[in-house]
C-alpha cells in the first residue's frame, strides 16, 4: 500500500517537470508577438520665413571727435601781458580782442618811426628843390654839369628815404596793433596759457590760448579696405543702390543715447592703413547745442545704400563652420536642408544674406542641436516677441501674496 503510493507520487513529479519547459516555450512565445515600441516624435524646430526685401546697408564703427578748425593764439610782438578780454571756455567771434599786451613801447616805436618819416620828407624835400634849381641854371652855363648830377642824385636818395621812412612807419603801426591780441576765427576759445605780467612774444610767439570751432564738428574713424571693396563691388553688379542723398553717418553718444543731427562723408582716404587693413575716413555733423566735444569717442552708424534684395536672418539662425556661413531650412517633407549663404554685413540683431536663400524658405532658428541635415523634425513658427515675453513673466517676482 504504502509502495504504491510512492509510485504515484513519483509520477505526478515527472509531469510536472516534463510541462514545464512547455509553459516556458508558450510564455515566450505570447512576449515575441508583443508590438515594438512606437518612434520617437520628430524634433520640434522654431522656424522664420524667409522673404526677399530692400534692407538699408549699414555698419556700426567706432569714431573721435575733432574740431573743424583749430587757431593757436600767440603773442605776435614782445611785451607783457597786461590782461585778458575773455572768458575761458566761452564763444568767441573772429576778430574779437582777447589779450592786451602793454603798447606804451609799441607807439612810442611808432612815434619814433613817424618823426624819422617826417626827416626824409623834409630832406627830400630841400634835395627836390636843389635839383630843380640845378636844372634851371644849367642853361645858363651858372651850373656844371658835375653839380647838377650831384644834386638830382640827393634827390633821388631822399626820395628813397622817404619810401622807407614810411615802411618803418607802417611797421611801428602793425606791431602797435599786434599789442591786441584778436581771435583769428570764431569758436570756443581755451584756458588761458600765460597770466597777466608775463613777459610774451619774446624771441618766439607764446601761445597764450587755442581757439576751437565746434560747429560744425569733424567725426574720424576708420573702415575696414574689404568692406569698402566689397561694397564697391556690389555696386557695380547692381546689388547695392548709393542713397541719393549720399553716405550718411549717425552717432551714438558715450551714455547710448542717439545724437539727433545726420551728418555726411566728406572725406575718403586714398590709402590703406598697413597696420590695420583700414581706410580713414572722416564725416562732418551740425553741433548747435555744443553737445558734442572734440576728442569724445562716439558709435558711428555708417549707412551707405541698401541691399535691393536680401534676407534677414536672426543671428542665432546663421552658422558658421570651416567652409563658411550656413543656414539649415525645413523643407516641404519637414526634413533639414543646409543651405551655403553669402552674409553682406549685420543689420542690427540681424545678419543680411544675399545669395543662399529663397523666398518662402523655412530657416531653422531654434533648436538647432537638434536639427542635422536629412533629418524630420517639427517646424513651428517662432514668435521672438512671445517667447521675450514669457521669458521676462518668468523672471520677475511673484507679487506680494500669491
Amino acid at each position: 500500500m504504502a509502495r504504491a503510493g510512492y509510485l504515484r507520487s513519483f509520477a505526478r513529479t515527472r509531469l510536472r517537470r516534463a510541462a514545464a519547459p512547455v509553459t516556458l516555450l508558450a510564455l515566450l512565445g505570447g512576449c515575441g508577438s508583443q508590438a515594438p515600441p512606437p518612434a520617437p516624435p520628430p524634433a520640434q524646430v522654431r522656424v522664420v520665413v524667409a522673404h526677399s526685401q530692400s534692407v538699408p546697408l549699414t555698419r556700426e564703427l567706432v569714431g573721435r571727435l575733432a574740431a573743424t578748425r583749430t587757431a593757436d593764439v600767440r603773442a605776435r610782438v614782445a611785451g607783457v601781458l597786461l590782461k585778458r578780454l575773455y572768458k575761458e571756455g566761452s564763444d568767441v567771434r573772429a576778430g574779437q580782442a582777447l589779450f592786451q599786451i602793454d603798447p606804451a613801447p609799441l607807439r612810442a616805436a611808432l612815434d619814433g618811426a613817424e618823426a624819422a618819416l617826417a626827416q626824409a620828407q623834409a630832406n627830400a624835400t630841400n634835395a627836390h628843390v636843389a635839383a630843380e634849381r640845378a636844372r634851371e641854371l644849367i642853361a645858363s652855363g651858372l651850373v656844371s654839369r658835375s653839380d647838377l648830377d650831384n644834386a638830382q642824385a640827393a634827390e633821388r636818395s631822399t626820395a628813397a628815404s622817404v619810401q622807407q621812412a614810411k615802411a618803418g612807419v607802417s611797421s611801428a603801426r602793425i606791431n602797435l596793433g599786434y599789442a591786441s591780441v584778436s581771435a583769428p576765427i570764431g569758436g570756443r576759445a581755451g584756458q588761458q596759457g600765460v597770466t597777466e605780467g608775463a613777459l610774451v612774444g619774446a624771441g618766439t610767439p607764446t601761445l597764450l590760448t587755442t581757439v576751437e570751432q565746434i560747429d560744425p564738428i569733424y567725426v574720424n574713424f576708420d573702415q575696414p579696405a574689404v568692406d569698402i571693396e566689397r561694397l564697391r563691388r556690389a555696386q557695380s553688379a547692381g546689388s547695392v543702390t548709393v542713397a541719393p542723398d549720399g553716405v550718411s553717418v549717425r552717432l551714438t553718444l558715450p551714455d547710448g543715447t542717439p545724437y539727433p543731427h545726420a551728418g555726411t562723408l566728406d572725406f575718403l582716404d586714398l590709402s590703406v592703413d598697413p597696420a590695420t587693413g583700414a581706410v580713414a575716413l572722416r564725416a562732418i555733423l551740425p553741433n548747435p547745442e555744443h553737445r558734442l566735444l572734440p576728442g569724445m569717442f562716439v558709435g558711428v552708424r555708417l549707412s551707405s545704400g541698401a541691399v535691393n534684395h536680401g534676407f534677414l536672418v536672426p543671428q542665432a539662425g546663421l552658422q558658421r563652420d570651416a567652409t563658411g556661413p550656413y543656414v539649415l531650412t525645413v523643407g516641404p517633407d519637414d526634413k533639414v536642408i543646409q543651405k551655403r549663404v553669402v552674409v553682406e554685413a549685420l543689420a542690427g540683431p540681424e545678419w543680411i544674406v544675399t545669395e543662399g536663400l529663397a523666398e518662402g524658405d523655412r530657416m531653422i532658428v531654434s533648436g538647432t542641436q537638434n536639427a542635422r541635415p536629412g533629418a524630420t523634425v517639427a517646424a513651428v513658427p517662432y514668435a521672438a516677441q512671445a517667447e521675450t515675453a514669457q521669458a521676462a513673466s518668468a523672471a520677475a517676482p511673484a507679487a506680494p501674496g500669491k
